[in-house]
């Protein structure tokens, strides 16, 4: 069995950080120590750098099927695990929408196949497919997506009828887009009688309003908690949101969970200028007021995990007008960086950051043996030197759409190794491609 010995590292697990060595044989965490030994192992001298368990990303969109000028399952995971992610979950709104469980297991087998990170895929709901939800094994899916804003025909579901039905009686985490749409399209179509088809994207933020998110968020909280239903709400973007979520009790108790992604986080409504259709993502980024209390309730625990909603669309179609331009952009490939960046600015700790990118999603989704640095556990390892430069430039973005908001941004921290299930599947640029992901699996 190979086995790999990875020695003089800090680790950072657990609310702390400790120097160790690890040893992997195959593809489990063997042994963790100090002046360990393995004949015959493959020796890694992390030579002082950090050790995290990896990445955790509970929301992107890679795009296949049916979209795959855009992105697939295949370019987007190499992106991930170049970024330090080794286990991602993938949401149903490809072409075909996944609407049943034969088109649920078709992405499982396109991502055995061609997925350097672990996964799992949500399965979708649809104004008519309860019975067919209720199908959903619970212990191989990570959940449900609802988006109850933010979308079009079948996959939008905001008749309170048809969610009481989800919210009553799926089993298992509901993880749903919040925004109210009627709020939003009578907002769009003020704006556009006031401004026309050339609107800038500067009043994003005030066409999907702070309003509309926490009103679809409420409703959202309120369903839930009358149905004691699993519910996890995705990308959390105003201030008000935040005060829905309780941080008095153990993650692993919580039935109301939350996430706020990297750019909600890093950008603000002053960046539309400089970055214009590159920042349009839904739910908008708002305010700098917004911003700073996103990052305030990640730190206090109101909300529990950060992820990517990585979301890839060509240059060409975000070089439109701001009504048809589409809402999305790439961020896996630069999400813990970018983290590690808000650690050198003193804002974060090495801790918080594993916590919330690696450890919450891991406890929020069951997820079986993954997403801590243990004895036992699956070897899903970052190795990252945190003083090492390196530019966003168009030659080094991975992502198949070949732009990122970050272009130009110089990160002080890179990810030089990545282990998925004890493989190294990438090394200083390198990737080893021998060998694939697994599917996730959850203790329910």
């Amino acid at each position: 069995m190979n086995s790999t010995l990875i020695t003089n590292a800090q680790l950072v697990n657990e609310g702390k950080v400790i120097e160790g060595d690890v040893l992997i044989r195959g593809n489990r965490i063997e042994k963790i120590g100090n002046g360990l030994s393995a004949p015959n192992a493959t020796v890694v001298d992390a030579k002082g750098n950090l050790l995290l368990p990896g990445v955790i990303d509970d929301q992107v969109h890679f795009r296949e099927p049916g979209l795959t000028h855009k992105a697939t399952i295949y370019t987007e995971s190499r992106a991930a695990v170049a970024g330090g992610i080794t286990s991602f979950m993938e949401m149903p709104n490809t072409v075909p929408p996944v609407f049943t469980q034969s088109l649920l297991e078709d992405k499982y087998q396109i991502a055995s196949q061609s997925s350097l990170a672990n996964y799992s895929f949500f399965m979708g709901a649809a104004h008519d497919n309860l019975e067919e939800v209720m199908k959903t094994n619970i212990k191989k899916v990570c959940g449900l997506k609802i988006f109850m804003g933010s979308s079009t025909g079948n996959l939008l579901v905001d008749d309170p009828k048809i969610l009481e039905g989800f919210f009553s009686r799926f089993p298992a985490i509901i993880a749903t887009h919040c925004e109210d749409e009627p709020t939003i399209r009578k907002n769009t179509a003020d704006f556009k009688e006031r401004y026309g088809e050339t609107m800038s994207v500067k009043y994003h933020p005030q066409i999907r309003s702070a309003e509309s998110c926490l009103k679809s968020s409420s409703f959202a909280v309120e369903l839930a908690k009358k149905h004691g239903t699993r519910l996890h709400i995705l990308h959390i973007s105003t201030a008000h949101e935040t005060n829905l979520f309780d941080n008095s009790i153990p993650l692993a108790q919580k039935k109301i969970t939350s996430e706020a992604c990297i750019h909600h986080l890093w950008f603000n409504d002053a960046d539309y200028e400089r970055l214009g259709m590159l920042i349009k993502w839904n739910p908008a980024i708002k305010t700098a007021a917004d911003q700073q209390e996103i990052l305030r309730a990640v730190l206090d625990d109101r909300i529990d995990v950060i992820a990517t909603d990585h979301a890839p669309h060509t240059l060409e179609e975000k070089k439109n007008n701001y009504f048809q331009a589409p809402a999305g952009g790439p961020l896996v490939q630069h999400s813990l960086v970018a983290m590690l960046e808000f650690y050198h600015q003193k804002k974060i700790s090495l801790e918080k950051i594993v916590q919330k990118m690696a450890h919450n999603p891991a406890i929020l989704f069951q997820i079986e043996n993954r997403g801590y640095i243990r004895e036992g556990y699956f070897a899903d390892l970052v190795l990252v030197n945190p003083n090492q430069p390196w530019q966003v430039q168009k030659t080094n973005i991975l992502a198949k759409c070949g732009w990122s908001p970050f272009e130009g941004t110089t990160f002080k921290s890179s990810v030089t190794h990545t282990w998925v299930s004890g493989h190294l599947v990438y090394k200083l640029g390198e990737f080893d491609e021998s060998k694939k992901g697994a599917r996730l699996t959850f203790a329910r």
